[in-house]
């Protein structure tokens, strides 16, 4: 395992670079709003300094440019996902991001949070994502209206749950791959 460089932050013997935790989503349209309640409930509860959590709601383009500027190893984005499965259900993603063609056209969309925007956008100026990991949850209703529905409230305390174990795995891993 080769080692992991950043201004001295440890965790056990291995080095670790910064992380993101990105809520993403828009909480006037429900269940879209998981992202924002996940990140704010982190904010809450304790998590390594070299972990940063920020709730970008619908701006697409401020992640970018804070991937471009954070020099983070990785990107764990939590939002809304809908895999057709039942709602409240809760996903480890790790998208493929090796075939990403940066140079498809992007349209901006400044009420809504599009992840190949993020990426695009990133690319386009330069900058490479790392490794980029989803925590998401099975939506039900997404049409206009402020709070979480039952099932995907109930699902809030088991995200958080994840992002913590999968901030502890990437301590404990190589997370340059």
């Amino acid at each position: 395992m080769r080692s992991l460089e950043n201004a001295g932050a440890t965790v056990g013997p291995t080095p670790v670079r910064s992380v993101l935790v990105a809520g993403v989503g828009n909480i006037f349209l429900r269940d879209d709003g998981f992202g924002v309640e996940v990140a704010r409930r982190l904010t809450l509860g304790s998590l390594p300094d070299w972990v940063r959590v920020i709730d970008f709601g619908i701006r697409g383009v401020h992640l970018a440019y804070e991937m471009l500027d954070g020099g983070y190893t990785a990107t764990i984005m939590v939002d809304a996902t809908p895999r057709g499965e039942k709602p409240g259900t809760v996903y480890l993603i790790e998208p493929d991001l090796k075939g990403f063609d940066s140079r498809q056209p992007v349209s901006f969309d400044a009420h809504g949070m599009d992840p190949q925007l993020v990426f695009s956008t990133l690319q386009s100026l330069g900058g490479v994502p790392g490794r980029v990991l989803i925590v998401g949850c099975e939506p039900l209703d997404c049409d206009e209206g402020i709070g979480l529905s039952e099932p995907v409230q109930r699902s809030v305390d088991e995200a958080v749950r994840l992002v913590h174990s999968v901030v502890a795995d990437l301590a404990g891993a190589d997370i340059d791959r």
